[in-house]
């Protein structure tokens, strides 16, 4: 399969391969596990916590674990958000993301082209929720999330895709070089 990257955390070359398994994660998994502590805490003792009020990387700990969670047990076949690429199927779809993370301040260097080998999800990426103080609600949420790539009623509104496997970047498509 091949696909379109937009790089945004340090520059790609030609024939770098990356891999995303069971084995190997991406940063996500770290930052989310960082927060298992506190998410556990949130779980036992919502009171003491306020939804509106949790640092930016709790509320994505709640999120992505409750997104784990329904995916191994529900959607195993789909990559894991914690051990993935995100990346688009077109450039057309490539050059819009860039040009929002750009906008963002992120860093953004260029994008790739890539030769993928692995397993692939399409969803809508305004499913992805604010993690929130209950657990049962960010299961729900996470379900609503998984199930959008086979939602045949709802028109996905922001196509988000998901690759793992092994990853070969095969040509610098574009530079956009942005706020390095």
């Amino acid at each position: 399969m091949l696909a379109y990257h937009v790089v945004t955390d340090r520059p790609m070359y030609v024939g770098q391969r990356i891999i995303f398994d069971e084995d190997h994660h991406s940063g996500v998994y770290q930052r989310v596990y960082d927060k298992l502590d506190i998410v556990n805490d949130i779980y036992a003792n919502p009171s003491k916590y306020d939804a509106e009020a949790l640092e930016h990387h709790v509320s994505v700990a709640l999120r992505e674990l409750a997104l784990e969670e329904v995916r191994q047990k529900k959607y195993p076949q789909y990559p894991s958000r914690m051990g993935c690429l995100y990346v688009s199927e077109s450039l057309e779809e490539a050059e819009k993301w860039g040009k929002f993370f750009a906008e963002l301040g992120r860093p953004t260097y260029h994008i790739v082209k890539l030769d993928i080998k692995g397993n692939c999800f399409v969803g809508d990426a305004t499913k992805c929720f604010k993690g929130q103080l209950s657990k049962e609600e960010n299961l729900r949420l996470a379900e609503d999330y998984w199930k959008s790539s086979i939602d045949t009623e709802n028109k996905q509104t922001v196509r988000e895709m998901l690759v793992n496997g092994k990853i070969t970047v095969t040509e610098i498509v574009k530079e956009i070089n942005a706020n390095i």
